[in-house]
């Protein structure tokens, strides 16, 4: 299989609207990652090494906590089994775990081993070193008897589990084999994100789901086109004896293939990479949310690719909630158009998620009656000047005002529609004043643009944006190329000669 399949985006819409709170048991291992941000300026006289200007310190849960972050973000109920030390950073730890309201009762404290701590150094978003702080030795017999009965009495209550598998010594093939069998004799989906190349351990899993790299460790051998996956992914399934396989390929999107012979690729979603930490985790959080609902598998891929394309656009480990998901399957479409914002609380709900992911917000106007060369020019210029583009567009009674009776040629929703099918533009919405300084106001963007021929006339909002620490920049008109011209020539029934303006 080579081409990636076209998504049911309708009934992924309405699995959305009516997802509920599914119960979900999370056993893997626990990590505590922590981020020490600053900048660097100089390089140490000890030594030829930079020297870290530290800012701040951020604490998030890691590895498999981060698996039950990313469910509880999505409305699931969540119980955590799993291992920590019993030593100043189990406190973190089960704190963090209950601000997000996930159970910690399944959380032991072993004496021999500390907390798993990974410490990533940052300038800027640049990192630097990575410590860890571990202990790989697989749990003792009677720590793993204790997890065990910890994990059982969860599944109890479960409607999936997942196996969060960082190859920290939690999971033992003891431990793996006993849950794999209670949640098939239960009923539940039981998920596992692997490690290694020996599965013994996940043999008789419903659902595991590999990289392309840990795929080819489990086979032995390479991967190297999607020719070669379909048939790796087929020969995972017979000899661990799953139900169905979900490969995550980078750029090439998310391959899955189910006992039966069925499979599908959906294609990767990511607009922009900064930091592939914790895909993996959102990916089989997702796929063990859906799947728990009742979704089916292939449209339980697409909305864990979908998640997955949100969480790399940002840096270090983060969980998607369901709004952003929402609107990443609204704005969705092949040619990678933008959306149309048709009234002030979707306008409102966008740029919360905007900001929400740390995205430069640029913004300009105009009526855009007839597009032309000298709109696409104006506008890729634009767009380069920050991290997404929003248009605002003079509704049609604005054109007529500032225009004369007879603009504008198109209507105000053939214009947003026309627009939003650039892909230079992220956002489109309408305002109905002579001016855009109230939505100016409302959208507050880090970046105005407007043309170089409003130098003298002033810019409207630049006064806001620059209080607000925006900056307002100038483009460049093609010269020869407007809407007023285009028509003029059209009622004269001039034609375009070479030279002419387009």
């Amino acid at each position: 299989m080579s081409h990636a399949q076209d998504l049911d985006l309708p009934a992924m819409r309405q699995h959305l609207a009516q997802l509920g709170s599914p119960r979900i048991c999370v056993v893997g291992d626990l990590i505590l990652d922590r981020y020490l941000v600053g900048s660097v300026s100089r390089i140490s006289p000890e030594a030829p090494i930079p020297v870290l200007a530290a800012q701040r310190d951020e604490l998030r849960l890691g590895g498999a906590g981060n698996v039950a972050a990313n469910l509880v973000a999505m409305g699931a109920q969540v119980q955590m089994v799993a291992v920590v030390g019993a030593d100043s950073l189990e406190g973190e730890v089960r704190g963090l775990l209950q601000q997000l309201g996930i159970d910690d009762s399944g959380v032991l404290a072993d004496p021999s081993r500390p907390t798993i701590e990974k410490t990533r150094f940052l300038s800027g978003v640049q990192q630097m070193l990575r410590v860890d702080r571990e202990d790989l030795r697989p749990l003792d017999g009677e720590m793993e008897q204790w997890l065990l009965a910890a994990a059982q009495e969860a599944l109890a209550q479960s409607d999936a589990v997942i196996l969060s598998d960082y190859g920290k010594g939690v999971l033992t093939e003891e431990v793996s084999q006993a849950l794999i069998q209670v949640a098939r004799a239960k009923g539940i989906p039981c998920l596992v994100d692997p490690k290694g190349s020996d599965w013994t351990c996940y043999r008789g899993a419903t659902l595991v789901t590999p990289n392309r790299k840990e795929a080819q460790d489990a086979l032995g051998r390479e991967l190297p086109d999607l020719d070669a996956v379909q048939v790796g992914a087929g020969d995972l399934i017979e000899r661990n004896q799953l139900d169905a396989v979900v490969i995550t390929l980078s750029a090439d999107g998310i391959y899955y293939r189910s006992q039966d012979g069925t499979d599908g690729r959906v294609q990767a979603e990511a607009r922009q990479v900064y930091d592939v930490t914790g895909a993996g985790d959102t990916v089989v959080a997702h796929l063990a949310l859906h799947l728990a609902s009742g979704l089916n598998l292939s449209s339980a891929v697409g909305l864990a690719n979908q998640a997955a394309g949100i969480v790399v656009a940002r840096l270090g480990t983060h969980a998607v909630i369901p709004d952003e998901l929402r609107s990443r399957l609204e704005d969705r479409d092949p040619g990678g158009e933008g959306v149309v914002l048709k009234d002030k609380s979707a306008l409102e709900a966008r740029l919360e998620l905007w900001r929400r992911e740390g995205r430069t917000i640029v913004f300009t106007n105009g009526c855009f009656d007839i597009l032309h060369r000298g709109h696409v020019e104006y506008l890729r210029f634009a767009r380069r000047q920050g991290d997404l583009l929003l248009v605002g567009v003079n509704s049609d009674a604005s054109v007529g005002r500032l225009k004369g009776a007879s603009r504008p040629v198109n209507p105000l929703e053939d214009r947003m529609e026309v627009l939003a099918a650039l892909e230079v533009v992220d956002g489109v919405v309408a305002f109905d004043q002579d001016t855009p300084k109230d939505l100016i106001e409302a959208v507050t963007p880090a970046v105005l643009v407007k043309g170089e021929d409003w130098r003298e006339k002033g810019v409207v909002g630049q006064e806001w944006v620059e209080d607000h620490g925006g900056r307002v920049v100038l483009a460049s008109v093609l010269p020869g190329r407007s809407t007023t011209s285009i028509l003029e020539r059209a009622a004269k029934g001039d034609q375009v000669t070479e030279g002419q303006e387009d």
